[in-house]
């Protein structure tokens, strides 16, 4: 079974910055594209930033040249830095891999669409 942790959240204020990191566990052979995607109060989940395993990114349209994906392939870690934070980056973020390869015994398969719990990001102005 895959899980993914992430950890970072917090509070900051506006203009300020955090970096939150996510890492996958499991029985993984390997871990095809890892992003964030948030959720603020009354509104749908959104993308954040996205990465492939050879290292393509996209960012959404209200992050992009704020925040910095990354990933390190070797521990199936991904991070985002966030800087220049607005009060409407507040919101829950989401740790997603949209697939992994996981072996159990004998058996290596694609399992897919793989969530963490999220963690709490507060902009204060």
């Amino acid at each position: 079974q895959v899980r993914l942790v992430e950890s970072g959240g917090g509070s900051a204020p506006a203009g300020g910055s955090l970096r939150l990191s996510c890492v996958a566990s499991g029985r993984i052979f390997r871990v095809n594209t890892m992003g964030w995607y948030r959720q603020a109060p009354g509104k749908q989940r959104e993308l954040v930033a996205n990465i492939t395993s050879d290292g393509t990114t996209k960012y959404g349209d209200s992050v992009n040249g704020r925040f910095t994906i990354s990933r390190d392939n070797a521990k199936n870690t991904v991070a985002l830095q966030m800087n220049s934070l607005t009060r409407d980056d507040t919101a829950i973020y989401y740790c997603n891999s949209d697939r992994v390869l996981t072996y159990s015994g004998d058996t290596v398969q694609w399992t897919y669409d793989h969530w963490g719990k999220g963690t709490r990001v507060t902009v204060s102005s």
